[in-house]
């Protein structure tokens, strides 16, 4: 048995979805242990797309089971909505497939309305960049002691005296603060009321669960959002998410003890990319070529949000941070065909802030603005490598480029994908193998 965390090394939206679906196939459970449905994963299986928010990206395997951990925080709407799109795809989604840890947060309405009035209450230069999904507001409250969790669900007189002690309290600030509408208690008690009914026999106590399937030698893999440059302390603060993106919160998040994880690996896109505000050292501007060209081939648009990813040169500056704040033990390169046709390569080695050489990224966040990233560069390749299965069939110039960032980080990569579908991978190791 073996259990395997993966986690984003950027500013996600590395297609962790896709290697997820892939490492399934090897795994009995799978658990997403931290965020919400701020993030997407998008999954294209024989041609056909997918793009999942809170559900772990395995309930596309009809034999495994999926854990959303306490460390998530879950829109129980949106939760639903995704079941009922994979039942009327034919793939059902029952109790003996998923569990929701009754330990896990709810997204209210309240937290939507407040994190919305909060971004449009703040002037451009100050502004996160939020999905306005009520991400923020939700983590607070868990924070601050007065969070709904699922299960709360279960218990439906303490579920509505919760639920008025908050209202009353989050109707003060919409109010007073925002001069924005209040939240109805009728109407979020009636549209909960709803959400109990069918999500019940869906919470249960996920680290009991875990802790049985490890004894019993099942295979477990961890599944997280977003990606470390995130982190609410290791990332770009503050224009970072409201969790912890990186490796240590995937035992933090579910209830599984740290000293049963096996392999932690880590989703690294062939070049940068990040949606929203914030700095980004190795950004291509807007009109930049190379940068449209990117973004085009691609598709670098939020699976969540639908907005524009901002694109750039592989900063290894980042993937470097990410090899330590994960204790990463294997890389998965992901989207290297979107490489193909360029001449000329660059890979940011380190940077530059104000004369002074930083090979991490800055803790201040005004230097990292400044920050200016020195470049390598390599020999590109022309061919279309989405048809290649096996790594040594690969040009020589692409096996150069991923042998770089392997001599960099210093972290042998474990799955190079090549394009979009599942079977666009190449696996150089299994990390469920030991």
């Amino acid at each position: 048995m073996a259990s395997v965390v993966v986690v984003g090394t950027q500013w996600g939206d590395e297609g962790k979805g896709k290697i997820v679906d892939l490492l399934t196939n090897h795994a009995d459970y799978i658990v997403r242990f931290q965020g919400g449905n701020n993030a997407g994963h998008t999954l294209v299986v024989e041609g056909k797309k997918y793009v999942f928010h809170i559900i772990p990206s395995g309930i596309l395997y009809e034999d495994k089971m999926c854990m959303i951990g306490n460390g998530v925080i879950v829109d129980p709407g949106v939760l639903l909505s995704e079941m009922d799109e994979l039942s009327g795809k034919g793939l059902p989604v029952t109790p003996d497939r998923l569990m929701i840890s009754e330990n896990a947060h709810l997204i209210m309405p309240y937290h939507q309305m407040l994190d919305q009035a909060r971004e449009a209450a703040l002037s451009k230069g100050e502004k996160i960049g939020t999905t306005g999904r009520g991400i923020g507001p939700c983590y607070m409250d868990k924070v601050g002691r007065v969070g709904m969790k699922a299960g709360d669900l279960l218990d439906g007189q303490q579920f509505l005296e919760k639920l008025r002690s908050n209202v009353e309290e989050k109707n003060f600030f919409l109010t007073k603060q925002y001069n924005a509408e209040p939240a109805s208690f009728d109407r979020i008690q009636e549209q909960f009321e709803a959400f109990a009914e069918r999500l019940t026999p869906f919470i249960g106590n996920v680290s009991m669960v875990l802790d049985k399937a490890r004894k019993a030698g099942e295979n477990i893999l961890f599944e997280g959002a977003q990606g470390t440059q995130l982190d609410i302390d290791h990332g770009t603060y503050p224009f970072v998410t409201s969790s912890n993106t990186v490796a240590g919160n995937a035992c933090i998040g579910s209830g599984f003890g740290p000293a049963h994880i096996d392999e932690v690996i880590g989703i690294l896109k062939a070049y940068t990319t990040r949606v929203g505000e914030g700095p980004f050292p190795s950004e291509l501007p807007e009109g930049d070529v190379v940068g449209d060209q990117l973004q085009e081939k691609g598709g670098e648009f939020g699976a969540t949000t639908g907005r524009r990813r901002r694109c750039g040169w592989l900063d290894m500056v980042v993937a470097n941070d990410a090899v330590r704040l994960n204790g990463l033990t294997g890389l998965a390169i992901t989207k290297l065909d979107v490489l193909s046709g360029q001449p000329v390569l660059k890979v940011g080695t380190h940077y530059e802030v104000e004369g002074q050489r930083y090979d991490c990224m800055p803790g201040n966040i005004r230097k990292t603005a400044l920050a200016q990233p020195v470049y390598d560069e390599m020999a590109g390749w022309d061919e279309d490598i989405t048809a290649v299965r096996d790594f040594d069939d690969l040009p020589q110039q692409a096996r150069d480029y991923v042998k770089r960032i392997e001599d960099m980080s210093g972290v042998a990569p474990v799955i190079v994908s090549v394009g979009p579908d599942r079977a666009e991978t190449l696996l150089l190791r299994n990390p469920f193998e030991k």
